[in-house]
């Protein structure tokens, strides 16, 4: 029996409503970003569970650039169905409050930079807490999550929502379910879509601020692909040299006094 791409499908959908609802808030998330980078400052990118997998899609990624800084904690994202470094285990984290921080203060968080917070529900204490973290450090905070969402309170003591202390919110468009696909006789639906869109946005950011730098005549070096012409294994090397100098030049920055 031939099946029809149900979940193709629902995925054009949501990218197409995102593609025209988005645009104005991704610019001006692209101008920040932008400017953080012509100041020697760093893009963060945070989530828990899979909503670690837009982080690492964005850098290093083949067309990404210096200045992209992932804040991934391994306690965040299970390693193990269940068991050490299970699902049980992360779910368990993610959604305890006044841990973040203990992470965080390790990080080279500086006012000046940008952090983009990937969460569908936008409710767990890992994305608020890391918002609320961020906000104090003079950062500009971007939540990446579904706005269906905010037809329901959250648990976080705050009272608040990642979506409610963002500086800009980019809407995923994403249903709560997550999932998409309804098959006749099942009461659960199939094919989650939150991640899918998620790492398409990252993309998008990175597409759009640098643009946005190259319009101001700022170049950065982008980690490629040895298959394009002129490039090579080695053409990487002054990617991660380069990269280093940043976080190195940000961890100076952020030594306490």
């Amino acid at each position: 029996m031939k099946t029809t791409p149900a979940y193709t499908k629902a995925i054009v959908s949501l990218l197409d409503t995102f593609a025209q609802t988005q645009d104005d808030v991704l610019d001006t998330v692209a101008q920040q970003c932008a400017e953080t980078i012509q100041n020697k400052g760093l893009i963060h990118l945070f989530g828990s569970g899979h909503s670690v997998i837009p982080t690492l899609e964005a850098f290093p990624r083949y067309g990404s650039f210096v200045g992209l800084y992932p804040l991934n904690d391994p306690r965040l994202m299970w390693h193990n169905v269940l068991g050490p470094g299970g699902v049980r285990e992360l779910l368990w984290l993610e959604r305890t409050e006044n841990y973040i921080d203990k992470f965080l203060d390790h990080e080279p968080l500086d006012t000046g930079d940008v952090v983009i917070i990937f969460s569908h529900s936008g409710k767990n204490a890992a994305g608020i807490d890391a918002a609320l973290y961020a906000q104090k450090k003079g950062l500009f905070v971007v939540a990446v999550t579904a706005k269906a969402n905010l037809e329901t309170a959250g648990p976080h003591s705050s009272g608040k929502r990642l979506a409610d202390i963002a500086d800009a919110v980019i809407d995923t468009g994403v249903p709560v379910e997550d999932a998409v696909v309804w098959v006749a006789g099942w009461d659960r639906p199939l094919g989650g879509s939150s991640t899918v869109i998620a790492s398409i946005v990252s993309h998008e950011i990175i597409c759009r601020t640098g643009t946005v730098l190259a319009e101001a005549g700022v170049t950065v070096p982008i980690f490629v692909s040895p298959t394009v012409a002129g490039a090579s294994v080695s053409s990487n090397d002054e990617v991660f040299a380069e990269h280093a100098r940043y976080v190195h030049a940000a961890r100076g920055r952020c030594l306490p006094e």
